[in-house]
């Protein structure tokens, strides 16, 4: 009784030092190591993961999109699950240009089709807009919030650009994941091209619940296109 009684002395006079028991558990030694996600290993093995389940997604859109996810975390957005979605709107929109990376397990969870807005282009999006009423769709970083609603397009998932001057407008635009019927293979199929939507990134109706539910509260969003004053001017693409 007497060594405890001495040891719970102890461990009081450390905690009044500003290292106390409670403190102790504040250390790294008690916590799971997260990955050095600055690392050049850590940008090579998650290229390498990813790439060898989705050979579709271009190398170079990816590496960027790893570096605009660890900036984004440097600056505090962005969750533990550790996900980012990749849309890559250089690719035609008859291709699977969506991604979503598991950044913690190497894994990728979806690769599906994405819609871009009526005035962006037709199969292939060429112009973007941060602009309320443009029917564009916007490019950059986005953060998606953390609950669904059921809209007017269904089940979808409001979107929050960072950029400013780029994307920030997304959330006032109601720039959103949602579902469409035109979202899918089938409709390239029957008219030679997908759907294209009022500046949202729709995808099927099949996908569009197990998709919000994944990426929902606070995971980040990539939507790549090579715009030279994005690629220049973005907070989140600098070295």
């Amino acid at each position: 009784m007497k060594k405890i009684k001495y040891l719970l002395f102890t461990l009081a006079l450390l905690g009044t030092a500003g290292w106390g028991p409670l403190d102790l558990f504040s250390l790294n030694i008690f916590r799971p190591r997260m990955p050095d996600i600055q690392s050049t290993e850590w940008m090579s093995k998650e290229m390498s993961a990813i790439h060898s389940q989705a050979d579709n997604i271009d190398p170079a859109v990816l590496k960027l999109s790893l570096h605009a996810y660890v900036v984004a975390r440097q600056h505090g957005y962005g969750s533990n699950k550790q996900l980012l979605t990749i849309i890559d709107y250089s690719k035609s929109s008859n291709e699977r240009r969506l991604w979503v990376v598991d950044l913690k397990y190497g894994r990728v969870l979806f690769n599906t089709w994405v819609s871009h807005g009526k005035n962006s282009g037709k199969v292939y999006a060429t112009s973007f807009s941060n602009n309320p009423g443009s029917l564009k769709s916007s490019i950059g970083v986005f953060l998606t919030t953390q609950e669904p609603y059921v809209g007017g397009n269904g089940y979808s998932l409001r979107l929050q650009g960072l950029e400013q001057g780029i994307n920030d407008n997304a959330f006032k635009r109601d720039i959103v994941v949602h579902g469409a019927w035109y979202a899918n293979p089938g409709i390239i199929k029957k008219y030679g091209e997908i759907g294209r939507s009022w500046g949202c990134p729709a995808v099927s109706l099949e996908t569009v619940k197990p998709l919000i539910n994944t990426i929902k509260d606070n995971t980040l969003v990539v939507a790549y296109y090579p715009d030279r004053h994005w690629l220049h001017y973005s907070a989140f693409l600098a070295s």
